[in-house]
């Protein structure tokens, strides 16, 4: 009786004949990605995905939040990075709102500028009507055939309107009111064109006032990393402010060097910590063969200490600590490797 029901429905969708409209167990629906994209910090990727291996979704709106000079351009430069080493042949749209992304800051960070388009939109309809038409032309090549692609906005806070311009121009210094309608209206026909593409957009913004825009939402603040009385860079509190896909308001935190970056294995020790894969004593870290050694010494040399096994073990209660639900480690939907 189950058979002929479910006959029943997917015979009346074949009917319908709607491109849009699938059975569920298809998994055809626009909702459904096929990857992740490394953020370049193993604990970021698991409070994104619920996977040290994971990442941000391939195929939806994320959000890096936050105040002035929290390194919110970092972050999205340090995945536009992973992205283009990870797909050769992909490509991202940069639109650059503050004219503040130049050449040499992507050259520096290791990034193929030759696979990077940069768009200088002033206007939120400006950007609306061109990010639209490279959605629409990326989406009329079979999808066999056209490469990867990710489209970046930094920062939405800083794109203005028509009316504020012309309002400027006329010495008029009214606030502009329909600007937030106009960016509700803008991302609600983003996201399911976004989906059905499957390419990414990041968007940087200065608050978190952009919750209807994206389906995560990364909230980043700061302290000063410091050795000695010499500041060396950032420590970054990373809260999943919006999450449809982790526990929101989780945090983490990630370290942003001065001089190497991104620190790919902080925040690890904790988590391993917490679930017993290693145990604190006094001030060093008894790994799992009881050899006692520093957190220092880890993160010196993470590779010696951090091994594959280790990160397996690591990345199961990854899954317990930032995911919804029971769902399993590792399944094809968020694992890069399954890909």
């Amino acid at each position: 009786m189950a058979k002929a029901k479910n006959n029943f429905f997917r015979n009346m969708v074949n009917d319908i004949g709607d491109i849009d409209t699938h059975i569920m167990d298809d998994g055809l629906n626009s909702s459904e990605f096929t990857g992740t994209i490394d953020t370049g910090s193993y604990i970021l990727n698991a409070a994104i995905s619920g996977s040290i291996y994971g990442g941000v979704p391939d195929n939806k709106i994320i959000a890096i939040a936050g105040e002035t000079a929290t390194g919110k351009t970092f972050f999205v430069l340090g995945i536009v990075k992973r992205f283009l080493d990870d797909n050769p042949e992909a490509g991202v749209i940069y639109y650059d709102t503050e004219a503040a992304v130049t050449k040499a800051m992507m050259v520096d960070r290791g990034i193929d500028t030759s696979r990077v388009i940069v768009s200088e939109q002033t206007t939120v309809q400006g950007f609306r009507t061109h990010v639209m038409r490279t959605l629409d032309k990326y989406i009329a090549n079979d999808v066999s055939t056209r490469p990867p692609m990710m489209i970046v906005l930094d920062s939405l806070g800083m794109l203005s309107t028509e009316k504020e311009i012309s309002d400027i121009g006329e010495g008029k210094d009214a606030r502009d009111m329909t600007r937030a309608q106009l960016i509700r209206g803008t991302f609600r026909a983003l996201s399911l064109r976004i989906a059905k593409a499957r390419s990414p957009m990041l968007i940087t913004n200065h608050t978190p006032g952009l919750k209807y825009a994206a389906s995560q939402i990364v909230m980043l603040s700061k302290k000063k990393d410091r050795v000695g009385t010499d500041v060396v860079g950032n420590i970054i509190h990373c809260k999943m402010y919006k999450s449809r896909f982790t526990k929101e308001n989780k945090m983490v935190d990630v370290r942003l060097s001065y001089d190497t970056g991104l620190d790919r294995y902080y925040g690890l020790l904790e988590l391993a910590e917490k679930y017993n894969l290693i145990k604190k004593v006094a001030t060093r870290y008894e790994l799992p063969d009881g050899s006692k050694v520093f957190a220092k010494q880890i993160l010196e040399d993470p590779d010696k200490y951090f091994t594959k096994e280790f990160l397996d073990a690591l990345d199961v209660f990854a899954g317990q600590e930032f995911k919804y639900g029971r769902a399993e480690v590792g399944s094809e939907s968020m694992n890069n490797d399954e890909e």
